[in-house]
């Protein structure tokens, strides 16, 4: 690919502003500055513009450490968008495959792929989010068998799928738990329906995807390769 329709596709410029780009001498490939837009790009370039990778043009997929207080939508009219924390272009055409409460920490996927979003976030694929949940009162002895056996929720017609519970620290009332669904503020309203009021929640993985523990909140990195492919599996 010419270096120029790179340039058009990555950042949505024109090919007159790619030229102009380009000819500033801010624009290298592989470390070398390049003038001319017909300089070849391979799959295997690095590009910058003013010393920030330009990423590959084509579907986008990226690991966020979500921080409390930010909610995951493009508009909100009383807190911080999570794109806000993201360094993109087209931010229009990017999604969140499964979102967050405004108090919930941790792993957020996000993406332009809408079938690879919806492969995380439909139903019937039941695809599992593993969450670090710590409890205002003392976890139940009989918490693991009715989770395993799913909770009866207010408003809902149907009891919970079957879910995972895990003891991490009965001293701090830290457990894991292991949903394949995502109904609205699901986990939260699990736990009260035992009579527990969660106090802090942290998804740590979707799938087979962890949250990379180099992040640190509102940071982000591009999924690899094995990541992506690892939702079709």
């Amino acid at each position: 690919m010419r270096l120029d329709k790179y340039l058009c596709d990555a950042l949505g410029a024109t090919r007159k502003e790619a030229t102009k780009i380009i000819k500033s001498g801010d624009v290298t490939v592989n470390d070398i500055v390049q003038k001319s837009g017909s300089c070849k790009v391979t799959d295997e370039c690095v590009v910058e513009w003013q010393g920030r990778e330009i990423a590959k043009p084509g579907p986008r997929y990226i690991m966020l450490f979500k921080p409390d207080g930010y909610v995951c939508s493009h508009e909100d009219g009383f807190n911080h968008t999570a794109f806000v924390l993201l360094d993109e272009v087209k931010m229009e055409d990017l999604h969140f495959a499964g979102r967050l409460d405004v108090d919930t920490t941790g792993l957020v996927l996000i993406t332009d792929d809408g079938q690879w979003s919806h492969r995380i976030t439909s139903p019937k694929h039941k695809c599992e989010k593993t969450y670090r949940v710590w409890l205002a009162d003392p976890i139940g002895a009989d918490y693991k068998q009715k989770f395993a056996e799913g909770i009866e929720l207010r408003n809902e017609k149907e009891a919970t799928l079957p879910a995972k519970l895990e003891i991490v620290d009965e001293s701090e009332n830290e457990v894991l738990l292991t949903i394949v669904e995502g109904k609205y503020h699901q986990v939260k309203r699990m736990f009260a329906a035992l009579g527990n009021k969660v106090e802090h929640l942290h998804r740590e993985r979707i799938g087979a995807i962890e949250l990379d523990e180099a992040l640190e909140p509102g940071e982000y990195r591009y999924l690899t390769q094995d990541e992506i492919d690892s939702v079709w599996n």
